[in-house]
Protein backbone atom coordinates (compact mmCIF):
# COMPACT_ATOMS: atom_id res chain seq x y z
CA UNK A 1 0.00 0.00 0.00
CA UNK A 2 1.88 3.71 -1.35
CA UNK A 3 0.44 5.42 1.79
CA UNK A 4 -1.23 5.04 4.71
CA UNK A 5 -5.43 5.24 4.49
CA UNK A 6 -6.43 8.23 5.49
CA UNK A 7 -8.74 7.68 8.45
CA UNK A 8 -10.53 10.85 7.71
CA UNK A 9 -11.50 10.38 4.20
CA UNK A 10 -12.49 7.09 4.93
CA UNK A 11 -14.78 8.14 7.51
CA UNK A 12 -16.42 11.13 5.21
CA UNK A 13 -19.91 10.35 4.01
CA UNK A 14 -20.04 13.09 1.61
CA UNK A 15 -22.16 12.68 -1.76
CA UNK A 16 -19.53 11.03 -3.97
CA UNK A 17 -19.30 12.19 -8.06
CA UNK A 18 -20.94 10.10 -10.25
CA UNK A 19 -18.74 8.83 -12.94
CA UNK A 20 -20.33 10.08 -16.22
CA UNK A 21 -20.59 6.49 -18.37
CA UNK A 22 -18.29 6.86 -21.20
CA UNK A 23 -19.21 8.62 -24.69
CA UNK A 24 -22.61 10.04 -23.08
CA UNK A 25 -21.22 14.03 -22.86
CA UNK A 26 -19.54 13.29 -26.40
CA UNK A 27 -22.15 11.93 -28.41
CA UNK A 28 -19.67 9.13 -29.10
CA UNK A 29 -19.76 5.41 -28.64
CA UNK A 30 -18.46 3.94 -25.15
CA UNK A 31 -17.43 0.68 -27.10
CA UNK A 32 -15.01 2.46 -29.73
CA UNK A 33 -11.82 2.94 -27.25
CA UNK A 34 -8.77 4.42 -28.65
CA UNK A 35 -5.71 7.64 -27.74
CA UNK A 36 -8.11 10.53 -27.40
CA UNK A 37 -5.26 12.74 -27.98
CA UNK A 38 -4.37 11.30 -30.90
CA UNK A 39 -1.37 9.80 -33.13
CA UNK A 40 1.77 9.79 -35.01
CA UNK A 41 1.98 10.20 -38.38
CA UNK A 42 4.63 6.34 -39.85
CA UNK A 43 3.37 4.76 -35.85
CA UNK A 44 0.58 2.24 -35.37
CA UNK A 45 -3.11 2.99 -34.87
CA UNK A 46 -5.41 0.76 -33.57
CA UNK A 47 -8.90 1.36 -31.42
CA UNK A 48 -10.11 -1.75 -29.43
CA UNK A 49 -13.79 -2.08 -30.36
CA UNK A 50 -16.05 -4.11 -27.63
CA UNK A 51 -18.72 -5.11 -29.57
CA UNK A 52 -18.94 -6.97 -33.11
CA UNK A 53 -18.05 -5.16 -36.24
CA UNK A 54 -16.93 -6.35 -40.04
CA UNK A 55 -16.30 -2.35 -41.54
CA UNK A 56 -14.77 0.57 -39.67
CA UNK A 57 -14.28 4.18 -41.67
CA UNK A 58 -11.75 7.58 -40.59
CA UNK A 59 -14.01 10.65 -41.23
CA UNK A 60 -12.56 14.15 -41.03
CA UNK A 61 -14.45 15.36 -38.17
CA UNK A 62 -15.12 18.78 -39.29
CA UNK A 63 -15.92 18.15 -43.04
CA UNK A 64 -17.41 14.65 -42.72
CA UNK A 65 -15.60 13.37 -45.82
CA UNK A 66 -14.10 9.76 -44.96
CA UNK A 67 -10.55 9.58 -45.41
CA UNK A 68 -10.07 5.91 -44.78
CA UNK A 69 -11.80 2.71 -44.77
CA UNK A 70 -11.00 -0.64 -43.18
CA UNK A 71 -12.01 -4.22 -41.89
CA UNK A 72 -12.17 -5.17 -38.09
CA UNK A 73 -9.99 -7.93 -36.72
CA UNK A 74 -10.51 -10.55 -33.85
CA UNK A 75 -11.99 -10.89 -31.75
CA UNK A 76 -9.65 -11.33 -28.87
CA UNK A 77 -10.98 -12.21 -25.13
CA UNK A 78 -9.94 -9.41 -22.80
CA UNK A 79 -9.78 -11.52 -19.36
CA UNK A 80 -9.20 -8.61 -16.61
CA UNK A 81 -12.42 -6.91 -18.38
CA UNK A 82 -14.21 -9.98 -19.31
CA UNK A 83 -14.64 -8.30 -22.78
CA UNK A 84 -14.44 -9.59 -26.80
CA UNK A 85 -12.67 -6.91 -28.28
CA UNK A 86 -12.47 -6.47 -32.08
CA UNK A 87 -9.91 -3.84 -33.38
CA UNK A 88 -9.77 -1.41 -35.72
CA UNK A 89 -6.28 -0.59 -37.45
CA UNK A 90 -5.81 2.88 -39.68
CA UNK A 91 -2.02 2.67 -38.97
CA UNK A 92 -1.89 2.94 -42.65
CA UNK A 93 -3.70 6.63 -42.79
CA UNK A 94 -0.80 9.51 -41.83
CA UNK A 95 -2.49 12.49 -43.33
CA UNK A 96 -2.26 15.07 -40.14
CA UNK A 97 -5.74 16.15 -39.57
CA UNK A 98 -8.82 16.04 -37.03
CA UNK A 99 -11.01 12.58 -37.13
CA UNK A 100 -13.02 10.12 -35.71
CA UNK A 101 -13.80 6.81 -36.45
CA UNK A 102 -17.92 5.81 -37.41
CA UNK A 103 -17.86 1.81 -37.22
CA UNK A 104 -20.64 0.04 -38.71
CA UNK A 105 -23.45 -0.77 -36.35
CA UNK A 106 -21.48 0.83 -33.90
CA UNK A 107 -21.13 3.95 -33.46
CA UNK A 108 -18.42 6.71 -33.65
CA UNK A 109 -15.26 7.37 -31.57
CA UNK A 110 -13.96 10.61 -30.12
CA UNK A 111 -12.39 13.06 -32.12
CA UNK A 112 -8.70 12.45 -32.43
CA UNK A 113 -5.49 14.24 -33.96
CA UNK A 114 -2.85 12.89 -36.34
CA UNK A 115 0.03 15.23 -36.01
CA UNK A 116 3.77 15.35 -35.50
CA UNK A 117 2.91 17.65 -32.63
CA UNK A 118 0.35 15.79 -31.42
CA UNK A 119 1.79 14.85 -27.79
CA UNK A 120 3.60 18.51 -27.86
CA UNK A 121 0.64 20.29 -25.61
CA UNK A 122 0.35 16.95 -23.32
CA UNK A 123 3.73 17.22 -22.77
CA UNK A 124 3.51 20.87 -21.69
CA UNK A 125 0.38 20.10 -19.76
CA UNK A 126 2.03 17.20 -17.65
CA UNK A 127 4.96 19.24 -16.87
CA UNK A 128 3.46 22.31 -15.56
CA UNK A 129 1.18 20.25 -13.31
CA UNK A 130 4.76 19.64 -11.79
CA UNK A 131 4.47 23.80 -11.26
CA UNK A 132 1.19 23.84 -10.00
CA UNK A 133 2.41 21.08 -7.34
CA UNK A 134 4.75 23.62 -6.34
CA UNK A 135 4.47 24.09 -2.21
CA UNK A 136 5.99 27.31 -0.24
CA UNK A 137 5.29 29.78 -3.00
CA UNK A 138 2.29 31.12 -5.17
CA UNK A 139 1.52 29.43 -8.21
CA UNK A 140 -0.66 30.64 -11.08
CA UNK A 141 -1.27 29.63 -14.53
CA UNK A 142 -3.41 29.79 -17.10
CA UNK A 143 -5.15 27.51 -18.97
CA UNK A 144 -7.54 27.97 -21.83
CA UNK A 145 -8.79 30.92 -20.70
CA UNK A 146 -8.77 29.53 -17.19
CA UNK A 147 -6.92 30.46 -14.22
CA UNK A 148 -5.78 27.43 -11.69
CA UNK A 149 -3.62 28.89 -8.63
CA UNK A 150 -3.27 29.10 -4.92
CA UNK A 151 -1.18 31.19 -2.81
CA UNK A 152 1.79 30.89 -1.05
CA UNK A 153 1.78 27.55 1.45
CA UNK A 154 3.24 25.98 4.14
CA UNK A 155 5.56 28.69 4.86
CA UNK A 156 6.18 27.16 8.51
CA UNK A 157 7.64 24.11 7.69
CA UNK A 158 9.15 22.13 9.73
CA UNK A 159 9.05 21.22 13.51
CA UNK A 160 12.08 19.44 14.90
CA UNK A 161 9.94 17.45 17.84
CA UNK A 162 9.97 14.32 15.66
CA UNK A 163 13.43 13.87 15.51
CA UNK A 164 14.90 15.15 19.46
CA UNK A 165 16.03 18.12 18.63
CA UNK A 166 13.35 20.09 20.31
CA UNK A 167 10.38 22.98 19.70
CA UNK A 168 12.43 24.20 17.17
CA UNK A 169 11.87 25.72 13.52
CA UNK A 170 14.26 24.64 10.81
CA UNK A 171 13.85 25.79 7.22
CA UNK A 172 12.11 23.33 4.88
CA UNK A 173 9.82 25.10 2.72
CA UNK A 174 9.84 24.45 -1.29
CA UNK A 175 9.35 21.32 -3.28
CA UNK A 176 6.14 19.74 -4.65
CA UNK A 177 3.72 18.75 -2.21
CA UNK A 178 3.60 14.97 -3.10
CA UNK A 179 0.24 13.79 -3.72
CA UNK A 180 -3.51 14.75 -3.02
CA UNK A 181 -1.93 15.50 0.08
CA UNK A 182 0.41 18.45 0.82
CA UNK A 183 3.29 16.49 2.56
CA UNK A 184 6.74 16.07 0.84
CA UNK A 185 8.84 12.86 1.24
CA UNK A 186 12.31 12.27 -0.34
CA UNK A 187 11.94 8.36 -0.92
CA UNK A 188 9.26 9.54 -3.64
CA UNK A 189 11.00 12.57 -4.68
CA UNK A 190 13.90 10.19 -5.64
CA UNK A 191 12.12 8.12 -8.50
CA UNK A 192 10.91 11.31 -9.26
CA UNK A 193 13.95 13.85 -10.11
CA UNK A 194 15.24 10.41 -11.15
CA UNK A 195 13.04 10.03 -14.37
CA UNK A 196 12.99 13.51 -14.76
CA UNK A 197 16.37 13.40 -15.20
CA UNK A 198 16.43 10.50 -17.38
CA UNK A 199 13.90 11.85 -19.46
CA UNK A 200 16.97 15.35 -20.18
CA UNK A 201 19.40 13.44 -20.55
CA UNK A 202 18.10 10.67 -23.61
CA UNK A 203 15.52 13.43 -24.74
CA UNK A 204 16.73 16.75 -23.65
CA UNK A 205 17.15 18.63 -26.87
CA UNK A 206 13.64 17.92 -27.80
CA UNK A 207 12.34 19.41 -24.33
CA UNK A 208 14.29 22.58 -25.18
CA UNK A 209 12.20 23.20 -28.09
CA UNK A 210 8.76 22.16 -26.12
CA UNK A 211 8.25 25.63 -25.47
CA UNK A 212 7.88 25.29 -21.48
CA UNK A 213 6.96 28.34 -19.57
CA UNK A 214 10.43 29.15 -17.48
CA UNK A 215 8.01 29.81 -14.34
CA UNK A 216 11.01 32.15 -13.02
CA UNK A 217 13.41 29.99 -13.18
CA UNK A 218 17.02 31.62 -13.57
CA UNK A 219 18.00 33.60 -16.29
CA UNK A 220 20.00 30.72 -18.56
CA UNK A 221 18.80 27.57 -16.89
CA UNK A 222 16.27 25.45 -19.61
CA UNK A 223 12.50 26.10 -18.02
CA UNK A 224 12.52 22.16 -17.54
CA UNK A 225 15.61 22.27 -14.96
CA UNK A 226 13.99 25.38 -13.21
CA UNK A 227 10.91 22.77 -12.37
CA UNK A 228 13.23 20.17 -11.36
CA UNK A 229 15.51 22.29 -9.26
CA UNK A 230 12.88 23.88 -7.28
CA UNK A 231 11.98 20.29 -5.55
CA UNK A 232 16.37 19.74 -5.59
CA UNK A 233 16.31 23.35 -3.65
CA UNK A 234 13.87 21.75 -1.13
CA UNK A 235 15.74 18.59 -1.15
CA UNK A 236 19.39 20.37 -0.06
CA UNK A 237 17.20 21.59 3.01
CA UNK A 238 16.52 17.99 3.99
CA UNK A 239 20.36 16.79 4.89
CA UNK A 240 21.28 17.07 8.63
CA UNK A 241 24.53 18.48 9.34
CA UNK A 242 25.86 14.89 9.77
CA UNK A 243 25.05 13.97 5.74
CA UNK A 244 21.97 12.03 7.14
CA UNK A 245 18.89 13.32 5.29
CA UNK A 246 15.65 13.05 7.18
CA UNK A 247 12.59 10.88 5.41
CA UNK A 248 9.67 13.54 5.21
CA UNK A 249 8.07 16.67 6.07
CA UNK A 250 4.53 15.93 7.10
CA UNK A 251 1.64 16.56 9.26
CA UNK A 252 1.16 13.90 11.83
CA UNK A 253 -1.87 12.91 10.32
CA UNK A 254 -3.23 13.91 6.67
CA UNK A 255 -4.56 17.61 6.75
CA UNK A 256 -8.27 18.22 6.03
CA UNK A 257 -9.27 19.12 2.48
CA UNK A 258 -8.80 22.74 1.14
CA UNK A 259 -6.72 25.12 0.04
CA UNK A 260 -2.69 24.47 0.71
CA UNK A 261 -2.01 27.98 1.99
CA UNK A 262 -5.40 26.95 4.52
CA UNK A 263 -3.61 24.38 5.74
CA UNK A 264 -2.27 25.20 8.79
CA UNK A 265 -1.48 22.59 11.16
CA UNK A 266 1.95 21.50 12.05
CA UNK A 267 4.34 19.76 9.95
CA UNK A 268 7.39 18.08 10.86
CA UNK A 269 10.40 16.67 10.14
CA UNK A 270 10.56 12.84 10.24
CA UNK A 271 13.96 11.05 11.55
CA UNK A 272 16.65 10.21 8.39
CA UNK A 273 16.42 6.83 6.54
CA UNK A 274 19.01 4.88 4.47
CA UNK A 275 16.75 4.79 1.70
CA UNK A 276 15.91 8.61 1.87
CA UNK A 277 19.95 9.12 2.37
CA UNK A 278 20.88 7.19 -0.53
CA UNK A 279 18.00 8.80 -2.85
CA UNK A 280 19.40 12.15 -1.87
CA UNK A 281 23.08 11.24 -3.21
CA UNK A 282 21.76 9.55 -6.10
CA UNK A 283 19.51 12.68 -6.88
CA UNK A 284 21.99 15.57 -6.26
CA UNK A 285 24.68 13.65 -8.15
CA UNK A 286 22.69 13.24 -11.21
CA UNK A 287 22.05 16.86 -10.65
CA UNK A 288 24.96 18.14 -9.99
CA UNK A 289 26.22 16.48 -13.46
CA UNK A 290 22.83 17.59 -15.77
CA UNK A 291 23.27 21.42 -14.23
CA UNK A 292 26.93 21.79 -14.50
CA UNK A 293 26.47 23.57 -18.31
CA UNK A 294 24.48 25.99 -16.48
CA UNK A 295 25.34 26.50 -12.73
CA UNK A 296 29.02 25.94 -11.40
CA UNK A 297 28.28 26.72 -7.89
CA UNK A 298 25.22 25.04 -7.62
CA UNK A 299 26.39 21.86 -9.37
CA UNK A 300 29.03 22.12 -6.58
CA UNK A 301 26.69 22.63 -3.51
CA UNK A 302 24.69 19.41 -4.71
CA UNK A 303 27.67 17.32 -5.70
CA UNK A 304 29.34 18.19 -2.15
CA UNK A 305 26.10 17.36 -0.45
CA UNK A 306 25.84 13.84 -2.35
CA UNK A 307 29.34 13.08 -0.78
CA UNK A 308 28.25 13.62 2.09
CA UNK A 309 25.43 11.60 2.26
CA UNK A 310 27.07 8.71 0.62
CA UNK A 311 29.64 8.87 3.58
CA UNK A 312 27.40 9.03 6.00
CA UNK A 313 25.88 5.61 4.43
CA UNK A 314 29.18 4.10 4.21
CA UNK A 315 29.80 4.65 8.02
CA UNK A 316 26.09 3.16 8.63
CA UNK A 317 26.05 -0.42 5.76
CA UNK A 318 22.71 -0.93 7.88
CA UNK A 319 19.23 -0.89 6.07
CA UNK A 320 17.69 1.79 8.45
CA UNK A 321 13.99 2.50 8.28
CA UNK A 322 13.17 5.65 9.69
CA UNK A 323 11.28 6.05 13.53
CA UNK A 324 7.78 7.10 12.03
CA UNK A 325 5.91 6.73 15.61
CA UNK A 326 3.50 9.47 15.53
CA UNK A 327 2.95 9.76 11.83
CA UNK A 328 -0.16 8.56 10.25
CA UNK A 329 0.84 9.87 6.91
CA UNK A 330 2.88 8.47 4.08
CA UNK A 331 5.30 5.88 4.91
CA UNK A 332 7.48 5.24 1.81
CA UNK A 333 9.55 2.85 4.31
CA UNK A 334 11.72 0.26 1.94
CA UNK A 335 14.91 -1.43 1.96
CA UNK A 336 17.80 0.38 0.33
CA UNK A 337 19.47 -1.89 -1.14
CA UNK A 338 18.52 -0.48 -5.43
CA UNK A 339 18.76 2.86 -3.41
CA UNK A 340 22.42 2.76 -2.38
CA UNK A 341 23.53 0.78 -5.87
CA UNK A 342 21.49 3.97 -7.64
CA UNK A 343 23.49 6.82 -5.31
CA UNK A 344 27.11 5.11 -6.26
CA UNK A 345 26.00 4.55 -9.87
CA UNK A 346 25.64 8.31 -10.45
CA UNK A 347 28.08 9.31 -8.57
CA UNK A 348 30.49 7.69 -10.31
CA UNK A 349 29.30 9.16 -13.37
CA UNK A 350 29.01 12.47 -12.16
CA UNK A 351 32.68 11.97 -10.42
CA UNK A 352 34.66 9.21 -12.28
CA UNK A 353 35.63 8.43 -8.97
CA UNK A 354 36.81 4.76 -9.16
CA UNK A 355 35.68 3.75 -5.48
CA UNK A 356 32.14 4.57 -6.33
CA UNK A 357 32.13 1.89 -9.44
CA UNK A 358 33.84 -0.64 -7.10
CA UNK A 359 30.65 -0.01 -5.12
CA UNK A 360 27.88 -0.11 -8.11
CA UNK A 361 29.46 -3.25 -9.40
CA UNK A 362 29.58 -5.04 -6.69
CA UNK A 363 26.07 -4.36 -5.63
CA UNK A 364 24.86 -4.76 -9.47
CA UNK A 365 26.35 -8.15 -9.49
CA UNK A 366 24.57 -9.12 -6.31
CA UNK A 367 20.99 -9.11 -8.54
CA UNK A 368 20.73 -11.91 -10.50
CA UNK A 369 17.88 -9.54 -12.82
CA UNK A 370 19.25 -6.59 -13.56
CA UNK A 371 16.33 -5.07 -14.60
CA UNK A 372 12.23 -4.66 -12.96
CA UNK A 373 9.42 -4.98 -15.67
CA UNK A 374 7.62 -3.39 -12.88
CA UNK A 375 9.11 -0.39 -10.87
CA UNK A 376 8.77 2.60 -8.76
CA UNK A 377 9.89 4.75 -5.42
CA UNK A 378 10.26 1.10 -3.53
CA UNK A 379 12.31 0.01 -6.74
CA UNK A 380 15.21 2.66 -8.21
CA UNK A 381 17.77 -0.22 -9.27
CA UNK A 382 16.57 0.41 -12.79
CA UNK A 383 17.67 4.41 -12.73
CA UNK A 384 21.14 3.20 -11.49
CA UNK A 385 21.44 0.64 -14.58
CA UNK A 386 20.25 2.53 -16.49
CA UNK A 387 23.41 5.34 -15.64
CA UNK A 388 25.77 2.36 -15.98
CA UNK A 389 24.77 0.98 -19.17
CA UNK A 390 24.49 4.51 -21.45
CA UNK A 391 27.79 5.72 -19.37
CA UNK A 392 30.45 6.31 -21.47
CA UNK A 393 33.40 6.37 -19.14
CA UNK A 394 35.78 4.11 -19.37
CA UNK A 395 36.77 1.07 -16.31
CA UNK A 396 33.63 -0.45 -16.94
CA UNK A 397 33.32 -4.51 -16.22
CA UNK A 398 33.05 -5.81 -20.03
CA UNK A 399 30.78 -8.89 -19.01
CA UNK A 400 28.73 -6.84 -16.19
CA UNK A 401 27.67 -4.34 -19.14
CA UNK A 402 26.71 -7.34 -21.43
CA UNK A 403 24.40 -8.59 -18.43
CA UNK A 404 22.98 -5.06 -18.00
CA UNK A 405 22.21 -4.77 -21.71
CA UNK A 406 20.68 -8.22 -21.72
CA UNK A 407 18.39 -7.79 -19.06
CA UNK A 408 17.08 -4.38 -20.46
CA UNK A 409 16.56 -5.68 -23.58
CA UNK A 410 14.84 -9.20 -22.38
CA UNK A 411 12.76 -7.00 -19.81
CA UNK A 412 11.98 -4.97 -22.69
CA UNK A 413 10.89 -8.20 -24.67
CA UNK A 414 8.42 -9.05 -21.60
CA UNK A 415 7.26 -6.03 -21.93
CA UNK A 416 6.49 -6.02 -25.52
CA UNK A 417 5.06 -9.46 -25.10
CA UNK A 418 2.28 -8.47 -21.85
CA UNK A 419 1.38 -6.04 -24.72
CA UNK A 420 0.57 -8.39 -27.61
CA UNK A 421 -1.22 -10.45 -25.18
CA UNK A 422 -3.66 -7.86 -23.83
CA UNK A 423 -6.92 -6.58 -25.85
CA UNK A 424 -6.19 -2.70 -24.92
CA UNK A 425 -2.18 -3.49 -25.84
CA UNK A 426 -1.63 -2.51 -22.00
CA UNK A 427 2.31 -2.67 -21.57
CA UNK A 428 1.77 -3.96 -17.59
CA UNK A 429 -0.76 -6.66 -19.11
CA UNK A 430 -3.04 -7.94 -16.33
CA UNK A 431 -1.39 -6.42 -13.24
CA UNK A 432 -3.26 -3.54 -11.19
CA UNK A 433 -2.23 -2.02 -7.94
CA UNK A 434 -2.01 0.98 -5.99
CA UNK A 435 -1.01 3.74 -8.92
CA UNK A 436 -0.67 1.00 -11.41
CA UNK A 437 -1.59 3.97 -14.27
CA UNK A 438 2.19 4.88 -13.15
CA UNK A 439 3.62 1.29 -13.46
CA UNK A 440 1.79 1.73 -16.78
CA UNK A 441 3.79 4.91 -17.91
CA UNK A 442 7.06 3.27 -15.96
CA UNK A 443 7.15 0.25 -18.75
CA UNK A 444 8.05 3.42 -21.40
CA UNK A 445 11.14 4.05 -19.41
CA UNK A 446 12.41 0.30 -20.02
CA UNK A 447 11.12 0.26 -23.42
CA UNK A 448 12.37 3.86 -24.94
CA UNK A 449 15.95 3.11 -23.10
CA UNK A 450 15.79 -0.59 -25.01
CA UNK A 451 15.00 1.44 -28.08
CA UNK A 452 18.36 3.29 -27.36
CA UNK A 453 20.56 0.47 -27.15
CA UNK A 454 18.97 -2.21 -29.42
CA UNK A 455 16.73 0.04 -31.93
CA UNK A 456 13.37 -2.30 -32.64
CA UNK A 457 10.22 -0.66 -34.03
CA UNK A 458 7.89 -2.84 -31.31
CA UNK A 459 9.60 -1.07 -28.77
CA UNK A 460 8.49 2.09 -30.36
CA UNK A 461 5.46 1.37 -30.51
CA UNK A 462 5.25 -0.53 -27.66
CA UNK A 463 5.46 3.19 -25.82
CA UNK A 464 2.95 4.56 -27.90
CA UNK A 465 0.98 1.91 -27.16
CA UNK A 466 1.62 2.26 -22.95
CA UNK A 467 0.62 6.57 -24.17
CA UNK A 468 -2.44 5.28 -25.88
CA UNK A 469 -3.67 3.16 -22.99
CA UNK A 470 -3.53 6.07 -20.49
CA UNK A 471 -5.30 8.69 -23.10
CA UNK A 472 -8.00 6.41 -23.52
CA UNK A 473 -7.64 3.01 -25.01
CA UNK A 474 -8.62 1.30 -21.75
CA UNK A 475 -12.20 0.01 -20.72
CA UNK A 476 -13.19 3.05 -19.94
CA UNK A 477 -12.91 5.18 -23.13
CA UNK A 478 -11.32 7.78 -21.34
CA UNK A 479 -8.40 9.79 -20.70
CA UNK A 480 -6.16 9.18 -17.58
CA UNK A 481 -5.05 12.49 -17.35
CA UNK A 482 -7.46 15.27 -15.73
CA UNK A 483 -7.50 18.13 -18.77
CA UNK A 484 -6.25 16.08 -21.65
CA UNK A 485 -8.17 14.19 -24.27
CA UNK A 486 -11.58 12.74 -24.09
CA UNK A 487 -13.65 12.84 -20.96
CA UNK A 488 -10.74 12.54 -18.59
CA UNK A 489 -11.28 12.62 -14.95
CA UNK A 490 -13.34 15.73 -13.06
CA UNK A 491 -13.02 14.64 -9.42
CA UNK A 492 -9.75 13.73 -8.70
CA UNK A 493 -8.44 13.24 -4.90
CA UNK A 494 -6.43 16.51 -4.87
CA UNK A 495 -6.80 18.67 -2.11
CA UNK A 496 -7.20 22.25 -3.79
CA UNK A 497 -10.23 20.77 -5.44
CA UNK A 498 -11.12 18.20 -3.16
CA UNK A 499 -15.13 18.96 -1.88
CA UNK A 500 -15.25 21.67 -3.63
CA UNK A 501 -18.46 20.64 -6.64
CA UNK A 502 -17.85 22.92 -9.67
CA UNK A 503 -14.35 24.16 -9.46
CA UNK A 504 -12.55 23.58 -12.19
CA UNK A 505 -10.45 20.44 -12.41
CA UNK A 506 -7.03 21.17 -12.51
CA UNK A 507 -4.92 19.92 -15.94
CA UNK A 508 -1.97 17.55 -16.04
CA UNK A 509 -2.87 15.14 -13.13
CA UNK A 510 -2.29 10.84 -14.20
CA UNK A 511 -4.49 9.26 -11.66
CA UNK A 512 -3.88 6.18 -10.11
CA UNK A 513 -6.77 3.88 -12.04
CA UNK A 514 -8.38 0.68 -11.11
CA UNK A 515 -7.71 -1.91 -8.81
CA UNK A 516 -7.81 -4.44 -7.77
CA UNK A 517 -9.86 -5.43 -10.91
CA UNK A 518 -9.28 -2.97 -14.40
CA UNK A 519 -13.30 -2.28 -13.93
CA UNK A 520 -13.00 -0.84 -10.40
CA UNK A 521 -12.09 3.17 -11.47
CA UNK A 522 -14.25 5.48 -10.64
CA UNK A 523 -14.23 9.27 -11.28
CA UNK A 524 -14.78 10.46 -7.74
CA UNK A 525 -12.58 12.59 -5.29
CA UNK A 526 -12.95 10.51 -2.40
CA UNK A 527 -12.01 7.32 -3.77
CA UNK A 528 -8.24 7.57 -2.74
CA UNK A 529 -7.27 4.20 -3.76
CA UNK A 530 -8.00 4.80 -7.43
CA UNK A 531 -8.05 8.86 -8.01
CA UNK A 532 -5.57 9.79 -6.25
CA UNK A 533 -2.73 11.60 -8.30
CA UNK A 534 1.31 11.63 -7.35
CA UNK A 535 4.26 13.13 -8.73
CA UNK A 536 6.20 9.73 -9.01
CA UNK A 537 3.00 8.66 -11.42
CA UNK A 538 3.25 12.31 -13.33
CA UNK A 539 6.93 11.76 -13.98
CA UNK A 540 7.10 8.71 -15.97
CA UNK A 541 4.30 9.91 -18.43
CA UNK A 542 6.91 12.95 -18.47
CA UNK A 543 9.44 10.61 -19.31
CA UNK A 544 6.96 8.61 -21.97
CA UNK A 545 5.69 11.78 -24.10
CA UNK A 546 9.18 13.41 -24.15
CA UNK A 547 10.27 10.68 -26.64
CA UNK A 548 8.10 11.66 -28.94
CA UNK A 549 7.87 15.54 -28.74
CA UNK A 550 7.88 16.99 -32.42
Amino acid sequence: MRRTLNVLLACAALAAHLTLAPGRASGRDSAIRLNTVGFLPGHEKRASVAARFTDFSVVDDKGGAVIFRGKASGPVHNADTDEDLYVADFSALDRAGLYHLEVAGVGRSAPFRISRDVYDEPFRTVVQAMYLWRCGAAVSADVGGVTYSHAACHTEDAWLDAVGEGHARRDATGGWHDAGDYNKYVVNAGVTVGTMLLAWGQFGARIQRANLDAHGSEKGLPAYLGEVKWETDWLLKMQAADGSVYHKVSTKNFGPAGQPEDEKTPRYFAPWSSAATADFAAMLAMTARVFDPYDRAYSRRCLDAARKAYEYLRAHPESHRADLRGFTTGAYQTGDADDRLWAAAELWETTGDAAYLKDFETRAAAFAEKFDLDWGWGDVKNLGMLTYLFSKRAGRDAALVGQVRDGLISTADRVVALRDAHGYARTLGTKYYWGANGGVANTTVILQSANLVAPKRVYVEAALDAISNLFGRNFYGRSFVTGVGAEPPLHPHFRPTLRQPGKPTWPGYLVGGGWPRATDWRDEDENYRVNEVAINWNAPLIYALAGFLD
